[in-house]
């Protein structure tokens, strides 16, 4: 039985008195494809950004490898207008921001790409891999971490080599064609060295041939890497093909969870992708 790396227990997100995520609980087990899927609207992307410490939930916790890294609890004007579930059950907080969860081994890409423009594609991927560098000011201004410097410089090498992006490495990221772009915004993510890569809707925009070779793609880094992957996706195809388990929410809310035939044949999921039900 695989070690338990994400617990979500209980998120809600409240934005005023709109919830937008209530009450989700989930797991992610060490060396699963996980998805999370779900009709538009249904803050998938609000929920990645919670585990990433984006945004601090209203109330819930998360926990990575058995840790506490985030805990909430509604304070201050939203005690009062708090419309969640679970009222009083957490009382204490806990805040990391981006960078330090991706320094525990969360790393994650985005629903619209955010490659640095003006950089190249070895420097997009250097630039992630400084985030894990031990030089400081000191050592940078006298020259003293050049050692350093150069072992990243060897490592970004034999990760584009392993990711296919070797013979692009000195062209602009944006000049990269789109499904190459995508694959250079997983490598970045890949170059914190991750246990767990959260992808946000990966092969939105791809034609049918780039998303088969990206459905390759992530069993290949899956394997490769030793990462635990957890996706959100609106291609079922890749979804279907690719996960372990899946998680479908709609309006912020879990429906369902199971492998991906039981997913296909349940009917409460089936009857919110053809336009709700009264079950949700």
């Amino acid at each position: 039985m695989s070690k338990n790396l994400l617990h979500v227990e209980n998120v809600t997100m409240q934005f005023g008195g709109v919830v937008a995520v209530n009450n989700l609980t989930l797991d992610v087990c060490e060396g699963e494809i996980v998805s999370l899927i779900g009709p538009n609207g249904a803050v998938k992307t609000t929920a990645f950004n919670v585990v990433t410490g984006v945004y601090e939930p209203t109330n819930g916790l998360v926990s990575f490898d058995g840790k506490t890294i985030i805990e909430s609890f509604p304070r201050g004007k939203m005690k009062k207008a708090y419309a969640g579930e679970n009222r009083g059950m957490y009382t204490h907080r806990i805040v990391r921001t981006p960078d330090k969860i991706t320094k525990l081994g969360i790393a994650r890409t985005f629903q619209n790409i955010r490659l640095f423009k003006s950089m190249t594609v070895f420097e997009n991927v250097l630039v992630a891999m400084h985030m894990r560098k031990k030089s400081n000011l000191f050592t940078a201004t006298f020259m003293l971490n050049y050692k350093e410097e150069r072992a990243m410089r060897a490592e970004v090498e034999h990760l584009l080599s392993e990711v296919g992006l070797l013979d692009v490495r000195d062209e602009l990221a944006t000049s990269l064609p789109y499904g190459m772009q995508r694959r250079l915004e997983i490598a970045r993510a890949l170059a914190t060295k991750p246990t767990l890569l959260l992808l946000d809707e990966p092969a939105a925009g791809m034609n049918p041939q780039e998303t088969d070779e990206l459905t390759a793609f992530i069993r290949y880094i899956r394997d490769k890497f030793g990462v635990t992957i957890f996706m959100i996706e609106h291609h079922m195809n890749l979804v279907m093909d690719i996960s372990d388990r899946i998680y479908v929410i709609d309006f912020g809310k879990l429906i369902a969870h199971g492998t991906p035939e039981e997913i296909q044949n349940n009917e409460v999921v089936i009857k919110a992708y053809l336009g709700g039900s009264d079950d949700v």
